[in-house]
């Protein structure tokens, strides 16, 4: 006879969970015992939303039925909240462990309106739980990154617990966690205010965690923030949101897969390792995968399938990228990602400030399409940001990125690999890649000095225009690129590569437009060889200061 896990696996996979209307405290199977007499053993537990008090109308508050139907459902071991076809208006929903939450195909739940700074209460007299006192921590960190419980649906020190089925997250009433502005039609609600919420999912020291088939509209300052959270799948995810789509920070064991986030006003994916849990721990043995990231499509246009892409408007980023930071006071340790899709977005960004380090990290098979940025972004920084024996610059290493391919980078800003003086970013292989860029820069371009700004918040603008039209390397150590091409869509006048501080650099079968001067500019180059390209004849140098190749 299957045992009780089995036997509730093989119910959810052949749709046991649609199957009843009310709720359903136990099912039962019979069983001999040794002495032949039967027994009943119980197969699953099965709470509807509905049976609590839930009316799903999108119009009555179902905060308490709703927290009444999870709590029942812990109270008897674990067991299925089921939210049949519906919009379910609610504040906090409160987790517990051994419960999973089971969204059928057509319902939905739905944050309700945040308090306005001119009012002392909410939405028919309810708010959202109250952030909780963090002010140790508050300094080292953006408020949202350490405040779980003012959020739509919350758990802290859980285990084993689920999201799935194909219904909706819609944080409608959600703040995007913002002080006080506006950009359009869009109100900005005051973070701190008691009452408002600005997250749809948070999960605060949770393990065994699996979130899986649903997806998430317009989510607040996070559509996940997810903080010290180990065991953690995610998957088939389509998230549609104003701010970011999944912040992974402090987790460890962890995959994302299959995955839909179009988030146009900031990071898509988002590792983090900030101090928001009271001391340093690193995001650690992390794949993503299969997923695709933009930031190019009108709020709510991918989930309902227009795919509606914003006119040109200076004010919106499309930001929609894969990020490692930028709170890095722990550190990203083993991290892989792999065939992606990038549109209309920043490209990737490896970024360690505050004093962490970003070792071990392989991304592979990447598409990536009329991007805003420069594909690649790697910034060892000196911003630190953290407590004071955290505070020391660290370290960047062991970064392999190979089959990349780029349509349509922007002239602007190249590829950017920059360390600061003294510490460099040591031991990155780049293979296989190909990056078209729009070209047209002037001979002005090629020659800028970009400032080093040691300590300034990392972004691939942050110095300005790059005298560069494929890849800026400055303070690295031990660089190889083989079988890398960049091709100008009009011509420019700036040298494909430029190096400044760089040791030991390694150039195999690289393609590039060699400009009047060549195609490498090299400013404090040490042990560089370059063999078997078209970008550059067969060369090796011991050294080479202000030399053009």
């Amino acid at each position: 006879m299957k045992n009780f896990n089995a036997m509730r696996r093989d119910l959810l996979r052949t749709g046991g969970i649609g199957m009843a209307a009310a709720a359903i405290p136990a099912v039962s199977f019979a069983a001999s015992t040794e002495d032949g007499k039967s027994t009943a053993h119980p197969v699953t537990h099965l709470f509807d939303v509905r049976t609590y008090g839930a009316t799903g109308d999108g119009k009555t508050l179902d905060t308490v039925a709703v927290n009444r139907a999870i709590e029942a459902a812990a109270a008897g071991g674990g067991g299925v909240v089921l939210f049949p076809v519906g919009s379910y208006l609610c504040f906090s929903i409160r987790l517990k462990s051994q419960v999973h939450l089971y969204l059928e195909q057509g319902s939905a739940i739905v944050a309700a309106n945040s308090p306005r700074e001119d009012e002392q209460t909410g939405y028919d007299g309810g708010i959202y739980d109250a952030a909780e006192s963090n002010t140790a921590w508050d300094a080292y960190q953006d408020y949202g990154h350490n405040h779980w419980h003012n959020s739509l649906l919350w758990g802290e020190d859980l285990h084993d617990f689920s999201i799935t089925g194909p219904g909706l997250i819609w944080g409608k009433g959600l703040s995007f966690g913002l002080e006080r502005a506006s950009r359009g039609a869009y109100p900005f609600y005051i973070a701190e205010q008691p009452g408002v919420g600005n997250k749809a999912i948070a999960l605060k020291n949770c393990h065994n965690v699996l979130l899986r088939d649903f997806s998430v509209l317009k989510g607040g300052h996070f559509a996940l923030l997810l903080t010290g959270v180990d065991n953690l799948t995610i998957d088939n995810l389509k998230i549609d949101t104003d701010r970011d789509g999944m912040d992974l920070d402090c987790c460890q064991n962890v995959r994302v897969s299959n995955c839909t986030v179009n988030s146009p006003w900031d990071d898509g994916i988002c590792p983090k390792s900030s101090y928001a849990l009271g001391y340093t721990r690193p995001t650690k043995n992390l794949t993503i995968t299969n997923c695709w990231v933009t930031g190019t499509y009108e709020l709510g246009t991918v989930l309902d399938g227009s795919f509606k892409k914003f006119a040109p408007e200076p004010r919106i980023p499309r930001t929609g990228r894969i990020k490692c930071g930028t709170e890095s006071n722990g550190g990203f340790i083993n991290i892989t990602i792999s065939n992606c899709v990038f549109e209309g977005c920043q490209g990737y960004a490896l970024e360690t400030v505050d004093g962490a380090l970003l070792e071990d990290i392989t991304i592979t098979n990447t598409t990536m399409r009329d991007l805003v940025t420069c594909p690649i972004f790697m910034r060892l920084g000196a911003r630190l940001r953290g407590p004071r024996e955290s505070t020391r610059v660290g370290t960047m290493k062991r970064i392999l990125i190979s089959n990349l391919s780029c349509f349509n980078a922007p002239q602007k800003v190249s590829s950017v690999l920059t360390g600061i003086p003294g510490y460099a970013i040591e031991d990155v292989k780049l293979s296989n890649i190909y990056i078209q860029t729009a070209g047209g820069a002037t001979d002005e371009m090629a020659k800028i000095e970009p400032p080093e700004l040691e300590n300034k918040y990392p972004e691939p603008s942050m110095f300005g225009a790059m005298p560069a039209s494929g890849f800026f390397l400055r303070h690295m150590r031990n660089v190889e690129m083989s079988h890398l091409e960049i091709a100008n869509a009009t011509p420019d006048a700036r040298p494909a590569f430029y190096l400044t501080d760089v040791e030991r650099a390694d150039f195999f079968a690289v393609t590039a437009p060699r400009g009047a001067d060549g195609a490498f500019a090299l400013r404090g180059v040490k042990d560089l060889r370059i063999g078997w390209s078209r970008a550059a004849a067969d060369t090796t140098l011991s050294s080479a200061d202000n030399k053009m190749l």
